[in-house]
């Protein structure tokens, strides 16, 4: 998620991460110990079954803001926040940022740690309860809805999906040797760290994260080379105008990376990159090398039961949260492919609780209840079509 953020030490910002991850193992792991204690049939084997109204999945401020908002509305919520889901922390893409300038209330910059701390500190504050767990499947077509973790059976009448996108990585000898060695897919995270400063580094993509991140790396590194493998670039007008412009950055086309390698250390020290139009391959010495080359949305546990777009996107009727099933919907990143801000997954957030508040209200009343079913299926089947057409246009139109 692109935040505007201030550099900071290095090692203090490495410490509260650690201190996230311990929590996140003593929060699994009192998890873990409810469960068997509360249940002698979970010390067996089997699940501890739950009930909730809502079920949340996910960590991030879609997921905490619609806790927020259906904990005020007193239903009773269940949030899976997650154990290291995706490789990340609980908290989503946040946790891996350092300072975070661009949310609103407040006017010091505040750490991504921070921040994700206060936003699951005010779903308990609203009742809300968490689930150090990462959820392995769901079932969506019966009702109500069940979610599954190790550990648990949930049953729930709406379903929130708020499980974001994580950022792409490529795959190359050496991409794993040196990853978090000099490989990394957080420039802004990573870019100022003193083993990289006044050295070239170089950034892979060519879209608006890649110029984005180029341009943030000029301010530490000696020298930027975008590798892309096209002769053109997918960024939009102003931000390639911004990059291409600075004189720190240098764009080498139609390229890959094909191998990473380093020092005794085991430090990148240089990539080899493949010229895609003769098949030339050359040395790129470079201390650092960041992936931008998209995101990755956590849908795989939903087993297609939910529709997707070509990227693997949630699509949801636009100016709403609700997805191809009457009951469940989707917020955050998960479903935005565009924007991936804190503040609009947020929002996002508050439009599924009060979409979810309705469904929950027409669900309770029984001369409403089939008439709400054949009113979303029907927006579902005559609007969900057309989002997709149009996003595949926007996509085709962005790449001529």
């Amino acid at each position: 998620m692109l935040q505007q953020r201030l550099s900071t030490p290095r090692v203090a910002w490495s410490v509260k991460q650690s201190q996230r991850a311990g929590l996140n193992i003593l929060r699994a792991q009192t998890s873990r110990f409810r469960a068997v204690r509360c249940s002698a049939s979970a010390a067996n084997g089997a699940k501890e079954k739950l009930k909730a109204k809502v079920c949340i999945i996910g960590s991030g401020p879609a997921a905490h803001t619609s806790a927020i908002y259906t904990g005020r509305a007193d239903l009773e919520t269940l949030v899976f926040e997650g154990f290291m889901a995706n490789g990340v922390a609980a908290g989503g893409q946040l946790t891996m940022t350092t300072f975070i300038e661009n949310f609103p209330g407040f006017p010091e910059p505040i750490s991504g740690l921070d921040l994700t701390d206060n936003f699951r500190k005010q779903s308990v504050r609203y009742g809300a309860k968490i689930l150090t767990e990462t959820v392995t499947h769901v079932q969506l077509d019966v009702h109500p809805f069940k979610v599954y973790s190790d550990t648990k059976e949930v049953d729930a009448d709406v379903v929130i999906v708020a499980t974001g996108a994580s950022a792409k990585r490529l795959k190359f000898t050496g991409s794993e040797t040196y990853w978090n060695n000099g490989i990394s897919a957080c420039a802004i995270c990573d870019g100022g760290n003193p083993m990289l400063r006044n050295k070239p580094v170089a950034v892979v993509g060519g879209g608006d994260a890649a110029m984005e991140e180029a341009v943030y790396l000029t301010k530490y590194a000696s020298k930027v080379y975008i590798v892309h493998r096209f002769d053109y670039l997918e960024a939009s007008k102003v931000m390639q105008k911004r990059a291409l412009s600075n004189p720190k950055i240098e764009v080498i086309w139609h390229h890959e990376v094909a191998e990473a390698y380093g020092n005794d250390k085991g430090a990148l020290t240089g990539v080899k990159i493949k010229d895609n139009t003769t098949g030339a391959i050359k040395d790129l010495q470079v201390s650092g090398m960041f992936f931008a080359i998209g995101h990755k949305p956590a849908t795989n546990f939903l087993g297609g039961q939910l529709q997707l777009d070509q990227l693997g996107y949630i699509v949801t009727v636009p100016g709403s949260t609700v997805t191809s099933v009457p009951g469940v919907f989707a917020a955050g990143d998960v479903q935005d492919h565009k924007f991936r801000q804190a503040i609009c997954a947020a929002a996002s957030g508050c439009m599924a609780a009060i979409e979810a508040e309705h469904y929950l209200q027409a669900l309770s009343s029984g001369e409403h209840h089939e008439h709400h079913h054949e009113q979303v299926h029907k927006v579902v089947n005559n609007v969900l079509p057309g989002v997709m057409a149009a996003k595949q246009l926007t996509r085709k139109s962005s790449a001529a």
